[in-house]
């Protein structure tokens, strides 16, 4: 019998209680074994809730594993990767096809990195973002065109290895 029904019968069974017209001996007979069902039901149900625990710490480890081995992989992607352009660059090979791939170093695109001081004091106001502090990038880009300052400098734009 399902929880549900077992829950039903057990409501039914204490509405007689209460009405009075069934015998006494009857009901708790009724009562008890609806109880052992259900108590029954209830361990099949915590044993069934601790496996799918156990179940779920399986998971979580390899969860764990699976992203150790993927950040990894994702590495030693970026080893090659790095290693490969190094080389390419060092001997001035920067663009050129294979039978299976195109192979070309290109500069970085999008904004110029840039490199500020940790000591907020030294950049003037008009280039800070109120509340908190914060450094507006955009405004300094654009202060480091016309003129030189000691608290920030334009870095050189960076380069990758487009493999496709």
């Amino acid at each position: 019998m399902k929880l549900y029904e077992l829950t039903e019968q057990w409501e039914t069974v204490f509405n007689m209680m209460e009405d009075g017209e069934t015998d006494e001996q009857v009901i708790f007979d009724t009562l008890e074994s609806i109880e052992g069902e259900i108590e029954n039901k209830a361990d099949n149900s915590a044993k069934m809730i601790r496996n799918l625990q156990a179940n779920v710490e399986v998971l979580k480890a390899e969860e764990e594993r699976l992203y150790k081995r993927r950040k990894s992989t994702e590495n030693h992607i970026q080893r090659l990767k790095d290693n490969l352009q190094a080389n390419l660059e060092f001997i001035g090979k920067t663009k050129f096809k294979t039978d299976l791939f195109s192979f070309s170093i290109s500069k970085n695109g999008g904004k110029q990195p840039l490199s500020i001081t940790d000591n907020l004091d030294e950049i003037p106001g008009k280039y800070l973002i109120p509340q908190p502090p914060k450094v507006n990038n955009d405004a300094v880009r654009e202060l480091l065109k016309d003129k030189e300052v000691e608290w920030a400098h334009l870095e050189p734009y960076g380069r990758h290895l487009n493999i496709r």
